[in-house]
Parts: C-alpha cells; structure tokens; sequence
C-alpha cells in the first residue's frame, strides 16, 4: 500500500508502539509523531527510533497528520477527539484500536470533521504486559483485527483501514460495532472479569495453618490466572464501556456456575460428568477452530 506521509499515534504503549514499529519496519509511514502524558517516556520512545517526533501537546500531534491512531485507554479516546477535532486536517484518516466499539463508534462519528473519516478497529493483540518497552514489530502477525464500520463510513476510508491492517499482517472481519462488543464481551472481557475474581477470591482465602495458600499453586494455576495481571485502568475502562454485554455475559455464566455448584451439592455424578464432558468439547471446539 502507499505510505502515508505522517503518522500520529495517540499513546505509544504497547500497541501503539508496536505499530509504530510495524509501520517504520514496512515503510508504512514516511514520518511518525508519538503523543503521551509522560515526557520521560516519549523521549525514549524516539530515542529508540519507535517515533520521529514526541508531542506531549495532542493539537501539535494531530496537526498535518494523514492518519491518526488513537491507542490510548478506551474511555480518554472521545475527549481527545474533542480537544484535535479543530486540527485535524481534510482528508485525514483516524481509527483506534479500542477493544470495546459501540459507543466509541457513535461518539468518534459525530466528533470527526465531515471532511475527515474516522473508521473503527480493534486488533487482537497484546498481553497482560504494557508500555513501549515491551512492543514488537511482529505483535500483529496473523491476529484477527475487527474493522466496525457503518452506513455513514466512507468506502475508500474503510479499504485504506482494511489494507493497512492486512499489510501489517493481521486477518482482518469486518461486523457491526455491536455484534463486535457482544462477541468479545464473552470471550474476552467476562474471562478476564472472571479471572479476577478468582485471584480475589483465592488471594482472601487462608487455611488453619497458612495466610497464603497460592503458595502451594502449580504451574496451572499459573497459566489460567495469567490475565490478571492486565492494566487495571485499561480493564476498568473496558468494563464500564461494554457494561450490557458483560452483565449479559456474567449473568449467563453465574447460571451455569449454580446448575455446577447444585451438582456437587448434590454429589450428583451423573450431572457433574455431563457438565465436564460437555465443557471438554466446547474446547476442543475452540483448540479446532482458532
């Protein structure tokens, strides 16, 4: 694809560094201008050659850009819209990659310029690690990337969107943003909800004799309570943005929880054994089909 000229990535943590990388990697962009809170940080983000320039001003980020990234927390990406709106120039292109949609997608709309277009997207990539330190030019390679556009999104915008994330190497599916906040609502914002709670729940346990049970934990404790130790703002923020479909989500897993926990009651095996069983096929399912 033609590169742009210059580049703004809002927020260069993980995500946004690692596209930054990607993009200079690929000759994606001729220019790339990083904007943060922490000028510390942008300093050594450019120093490391991930950008060209550092703004801690966002107007001066925005300003001249062709393609704009938000990659900051889902919930500050409608108010700095507001605060660039004025400087963003004709033609721009802007996108994000937020992981919840909806009600980002309807704000972001009304808040770009007509002579802009603003076409949604959430790669699903990264890990429970943050910052720039830990980016990579090779974090997209094969990840699924959602493209959520709308009746009123212009066309060649969304292409441009579209050959830019499969360029990068993603694979990219286009849906609704509200099928898309439905559908990583359950498999991916109410596992991580509930994994949080376990380790909760875990870390306020104590036997007669030990304060700290997890001490005893194998490694498969390790492995599937791994996602707690994703950003806490980042998941607060995604939490309260995708509010319907995880009290949907949390309300369908506390059922099937209680019909798990009348079986044991119970100690009906008859039912324990279904329930297990039909949980070994559901992943088997997901090992087949990822």
């Amino acid at each position: 694809m033609n590169p742009f000229e210059r580049v703004s990535i809002i927020g260069v943590g993980l995500l946004g560094g690692s596209l930054a990388k990607v993009m200079r990697k690929l000759g994606l962009a001729k220019s790339i201008v990083g904007h943060g809170r922490n000028k510390t940080n942008l300093n050594e983000a450019k120093n490391l050659n991930i950008i060209d320039d550092a703004a801690l001003d966002i107007q001066s980020a925005a300003k001249d850009a062709d393609l704009i990234v938000f990659c900051s927390p889902v919930q500050t990406i409608s108010q700095l819209a507001v605060e660039i709106s004025p400087h963003i120039k004709p033609g721009c292109l802007v996108t994000d990659v937020g992981s919840t949609k909806e009600t980002l997608v309807s704000e972001m709309e009304k808040l770009i310029p007509k002579d802009a277009s603003f076409v949604g997207a959430h790669p699903i990539a990264g890990s429970e690690m943050s910052g720039f330190h830990v980016s990579s030019n090779t974090l997209y390679d094969g990840a699924h990337c959602i493209v959520t556009p709308t009746d009123k999104t212009d066309p060649s915008a969304l292409k441009r969107v579209i050959e830019l994330w499969e360029t990068i190497g993603a694979q990219v599916s286009t849906m609704s943003a509200k099928e898309h906040d439905f559908i990583f609502g359950a498999i991916s914002h109410l596992p991580h909800v509930v994994i949080f709670a376990l380790m909760n729940t875990l870390g306020s346990l104590r036997s007669e004799n030990h304060d700290q049970i997890t001490s005893f934990a194998g490694a498969g404790l390790r492995d599937i309570t791994r996602i707690a130790g994703s950003e806490p703002v980042m998941w607060r923020d995604i939490c309260t943005s995708n509010k319907d479909s995880i009290l949907y989500c949390l309300d369908r897993f506390q059922e099937t929880l209680n019909h798990l926990r009348s079986g044991i009651e119970q100690e009906n095996g008859i039912s324990l054994t279904q329930q297990f069983e039909t949980a070994n096929k559901h992943r088997l399912n997901l090992i087949n089909n990822a």
